[in-house]
């Protein structure tokens, strides 16, 4: 199987987005161009699960092709490695069905193999999530709502940064914030291997305006790779959430 590049925005939110185009939607289109759009959404204590301005994180990582999940700020470390993690093996599960339905024919998948197979092929899942290369771009929603949730958004990065340097592919990362001041999105990290240098960065970060979290999804996109997303446009037959190294 090929050894390629995932590519994952991390969004990290805490509400729903009020200006611009519908974030769903742009997930989706995302999605289309082999990136996984997963979602965090951060709870106020006072804040329902159940509460309607935070379905909008379930839906546009469906839409993505990521994963989602609600949680207060108290464990935001813990759950922002997991997602990361779990989207990983998700995006590598459905890479391998796609090279399954070529070899047994469609509608196979791995839950369709005998346990034994099917355990065998989860290793090879397994050893694909650790060697292949990661790309995550963080999208931090900065608006005014977030202000005394962003130490520990700084905390969680950090930690992710240490867990995932753990792994034998590369890794790199990159933090953008939205609203920007002039743009739709605000670079705070440019590409790294690693966030260690956030702590002097987010210390400066201030918090307000509108959430545009749809053109800041489409923003996002564009600033995948060395070269340009746009150039990846051409190249129709590549397989979703695998970019061929």
């Amino acid at each position: 199987m090929r050894k390629g590049t995932l590519k994952q925005i991390l969004l990290i939110t805490d509400g729903c987005s009020n200006q611009g185009e519908d974030p769903v939607a742009v997930a989706s289109l995302a999605h289309q161009q082999g990136i996984t759009i997963n979602v965090i959404g951060i709870l106020d204590d006072a804040h329902s699960e159940q509460d309607e301005s935070l379905k909008e994180v379930e839906d546009i990582a469906l839409s993505g092709g990521g994963v989602s999940q609600l949680v207060y700020k108290q464990a935001l470390s813990q759950t922002v490695q997991a997602v990361t993690k779990q989207a990983m093996t998700q995006t590598m599960q459905g890479f391998v069905n796609r090279e399954l339905e070529q070899i047994l024919g469609k509608g196979q998948s791995i839950e369709d193999l005998e346990p034994e197979k099917r355990g065998e092929i989860m290793e090879v899942v397994e050893d694909m999530g650790e060697t292949c290369d990661l790309e995550v771009l963080v999208l931090v929603d900065t608006s005014a709502s977030m202000y005394d949730k962003l130490p520990t958004v700084k905390e969680a990065l950090m930690d992710l940064s240490i867990s995932l340097n753990a792994r034998i592919g590369r890794n790199r990362f990159a933090i953008y914030r939205f609203p920007g001041k002039r743009k739709q999105i605000e670079k705070i990290l440019d590409w790294s291997p690693a966030l260690d240098t956030i702590s002097s960065i987010f210390p400066k970060l201030t918090s307000g305006g509108v959430t545009p979290t749809g053109p800041a999804i489409r923003d996002a996109m564009y600033l995948f790779g060395k070269k340009s997303l746009r150039r990846s446009f051409k190249y129709e037959d590549e397989q979703p959430g695998m970019e061929e190294a």
